[in-house]
């Protein structure tokens, strides 16, 4: 958790740079907080580093193609010349995603993640896939993961201004 942190304060002290008066002095510390009761709930002091960066990934105010491309990069084991997501490399990472609508009440069951890294590897014959068929899975919207483009599309449109005007 210090590593983490340590990690936000720098994340925030350059947002706060870029655009001052835009970010919360306290943001790093409630970030921080978020973080602990998403992952880690027993009280230990400790939160996976990718755990971490998967929730930030997945509230960043990046694109939704963006966000999952980085979500690869994370998961991925080295094969080689190319990366693949295995099917436990899915598992964890739709574990930690899960995290963030359960903190509001709203995960889903282990059952609904296996159903999901099912639907994944449908057809695959290989124990892994490459990132293309990762984000195609992705852009179909696989309902374990419907909260992420749902939450981007309410963040999208909250920056629209039409320059009607009514009488």
């Amino acid at each position: 958790m210090q590593q983490i942190s340590r990690m936000l304060m720098k994340l925030f002290q350059r947002a706060r740079l870029e655009k001052p008066g835009h970010i919360d002095p306290r943001a790093a510390e409630f970030t921080l907080s978020l973080l602990a009761a998403m992952y880690d709930r027993s009280g230990t002091g400790y939160v996976k580093t990718r755990s971490a960066a998967a929730a930030l990934i997945s509230l960043s105010g990046d694109t939704l193609l963006a966000k999952y491309r980085a979500f690869f990069q994370f998961y991925a084991v080295p094969d080689g010349k190319a990366a693949l997501i295995t099917r436990s490399a899915l598992r964890s990472l739709l574990t930690d995603l899960n995290q963030i609508p359960a903190i509001v009440g709203e995960g889903c069951t282990p059952s609904c993640v296996e159903i999901a890294i099912h639907d994944c590897f449908h057809g695959v014959l290989n124990t892994a896939i490459v990132e293309e068929k990762f984000l195609s899975w992705l852009r179909s919207e696989p309902a374990v993961l419907l909260w992420l483009p749902t939450c981007y599309r309410l963040s999208a449109t909250e920056m629209v201004s039409h320059q009607a005007r009514c009488r």
